[in-house]
This record gives structure tokens, C-alpha cells and sequence, in this order.
């Protein structure tokens, strides 16, 4: 399931550590062919596209607001409760990033001022096909609140779950049953019934990527272009299996196109790590996604955690866990990572 290298060259880090490909050039294809669509059809050509490939045409696309709040009362309470600590933490992580406007005058009778103005109105993609992304409604809907932007539209796959609805209606927001290339088209253009935003964040797949990149070409701003998910840890011998195991398959079930990387000085621990994801993955929900995605893992025996990190650096991972005895050090040698996760 998880193959495993034992030792590697500098020389041979582009060979292992290949991101897996997609067919971007049809899908590219595809996807200039739903925005031409959109483009003229505005509305009828969304029913159209909605019925096409979700099996179902909302009707009307907008979420009541009531219904959102509805949905509360079909979610547990402890998860409630979850949603909402996490909400505080982003919050107070976003709130010590807001930038401060200032006035300095460089030399007598020059004066400068930086001044940070909201967009206007944002559009948030929010995945809710295979996996209700609940968190993506936080990462998004909470920068954009405390910015102070005018309006927040977001567009969500038809059938949206009460965890995702409720998590939504957290927001002043407005919300349309819309998924895939065509909610990036209907938010980037605008129709009768979706307005036309100024910038759009969010993750999606491959479709939606390619929908963000080809409106970015056109002059839309975007956050940035997101790929598959990928992640990679970095263990010693002191690592505890299960954890890594744990972490492992909290990025495989993300999507079949999901790449995981284990490296480690340990052979040891990666034998005892691949035993217990295989354990783990037997009790996942999504385990049948997370299998197709193991089958480009791997994992890496390497000769001591200088040449890991030298790995992480050249493979620049969009998540990197340190499972070592001692992190800090560890995470200080990390010049490339999207985001690191120490202990």
C-alpha cells in the first residue's frame, strides 16, 4: 500500500518525490467550455450545468437564511461546540494579523500614508461533494468578517449536510446551492441570481482550480491556485505509530489525488506506522478514497534527520508534521513548508 524507499540520493529526490499527475489539459478543456456557458446563459445554463452533474437543480440557488438556521437543531452538540472553539482560534489567529494603517512623513513637507481598505464584496468556494469542508467555512468566512468586507458570498455543492449548513449560518453570508466550475463562473461573472464578486478564495478540485486560474488570467482576483492535498511527516524513533498513522490518513482521505510522505531514520518506526495505518484506515468512513490515495504514498528511511529535512526542503509540502524528540530544532532547519506542525 505505502511503498517504502530505503535511502535515497540527492540525486534521486525529483524521481520519488513526483507529485501525481492529472489530465489538466481536458479538464481545462472542459472547463473553458462551462464558462462560455455561464457566460451566455447566465442562470438556465447553471440549472442546466446543475442537472448535468449534480442530478438535482436548486430551486431557488440561494440557501434561505432560514434554513440555515434550521439546521442547527440536526447537529450535534458536541460538535457545535467544537465548530465554535475552532472559530475562537481562528479568530484570534486572523485578529493579531490585522495590518495597521500608518502616516510617516520621510522627510519635511513629504507625507505617505498606507491605508488597508476591505474588497468589497468576496466569494467563498466551500467543498461539500464528497467531503463537507466545515473548516474551509471558518478559514474563509472569519478573515473576511473581521477585514470588514461589504458582502460575502458563498457557493456550495446542491445537498449540502446540516454540519455544513449550520456552520454556515454562523455568518453573515449570503449562500448558493452551486459546486464545481460553474459556482467559480456564476460568482466571477455574475447571473440573475448569483452577484459578481471581486475576489473568490476557497479550495476545490481540479475543475474548480482550473476555473479560478482561468478568471485569474482574466483579471479576477483569486487567493492562489490550490492543488491536491498533500502532507508529509517527518518521525524519529520516538514517534509514537498510531500518531503518525493518524496524521497520515487525516490528508489521504482528502481525495484519491492526495499524496502522504513518511520520512524517518527509523526503519522500525515506518514499518510499525504502515502497520497502523492499515489498522486506522479499516475504520475510516472514507476509507475507500484514502486507499486510492495511499497507493502513491511513501514512505522513506533516511540516514539522520538533517538529510529529512533536506528532503522537506526540496519537496516544499503543503503540510509538514515534526514528529521528533525535539521539534524546534527540527523546525528551524525549514526553509520550505506550507504550513509545520511541531510535536
Amino acid at each position: 500500500m505505502i511503498k517504502i524507499v530505503d535511502h535515497i540520493k540527492a540525486s534521486e529526490y525529483a524521481l520519488y518525490l513526483r507529485r501525481p499527475e492529472s489530465q489538466q489539459a481536458d479538464i481545462e478543456n472542459k472547463v473553458r467550455e462551462i464558462i462560455e456557458r455561464v457566460e451566455h446563459g447566465g442562470d438556465e445554463a447553471l440549472r442546466a450545468l446543475c442537472l448535468e452533474f449534480d442530478g438535482k437543480v436548486p430551486e431557488p440557488f440561494e440557501i434561505p437564511r432560514v434554513m440555515l438556521q434550521r439546521a442547527s437543531s440536526d447537529v450535534d452538540d458536541h460538535l457545535k461546540s467544537a465548530i465554535r472553539q475552532a472559530g475562537e482560534n481562528i479568530r484570534a489567529f486572523h485578529q493579531a494579523q490585522l495590518p495597521a494603517n500608518a502616516v510617516i512623513e520621510p522627510m519635511p513637507g513629504i507625507r505617505c500614508e498606507i491605508r488597508y481598505m476591505p474588497v468589497e464584496r468576496v466569494g467563498l468556494y466551500i467543498p461539500g461533494g464528497t467531503a463537507p469542508l466545515l473548516s474551509t467555512v471558518l478559514m474563509t468566512a472569519i478573515p473576511a468578517t473581521l477585514a470588514g468586507c461589504s458582502e460575502i458570498i458563498a457557493c456550495t455543492p446542491p445537498g449540502a449536510s446540516p454540519e455544513l449548513l449550520y456552520t454556515l449560518g454562523l455568518f453573515n453570508i449570503r449562500v448558493f446551492a452551486i459546486g464545481g466550475a460553474q459556482a467559480i463562473a456564476a460568482m466571477a461573472l455574475g447571473t440573475e441570481s448569483v452577484p459578481r464578486v471581486d475576489k473568490i478564495f476557497g479550495p476545490g478540485n481540479a475543475w474548480v482550480t482550473a476555473a479560478k486560474m482561468h478568471f485569474a488570467g482574466r483579471g479576477l482576483a483569486i487567493d492562489m491556485p490550490a492543488g491536491p492535498s498533500e502532507l508529509m511527516v517527518i518521525a524519529d524513533r520516538t514517534a509514537k505509530p498510531s500518531y503518525v498513522a493518524a496524521d497520515l490518513l487525516s490528508q489521504a482521505e482528502h481525495g484519491p489525488d492526495s499524496q502522504v510522505v513518511l520520512v524517518s531514520d527509523s526503519m522500525e518506526l515506518i514499518q510499525q506506522s504502515i502497520r497502523e495505518t492499515e489498522k486506522q484506515l479499516m475504520l475510516l468512513p472514507r476509507k475507500k478514497t484514502a486507499r486510492a490515495s495511499l497507493q502513491h504514498a511513501l514512505a522513506i528511511c533516511v540516514n539522520n534527520l538533517e538529510q529529512a529535512t533536506e528532503i522537506s526542503n526540496f519537496y516544499a509540502p503543503e503540510h509538514l508534521i515534526l514528529s521528533v524528540q525535539d521539534p524546534g530544532e527540527t523546525a528551524r532547519k525549514i526553509t520550505s513548508a506550507g504550513s509545520v506542525f511541531l510535536g
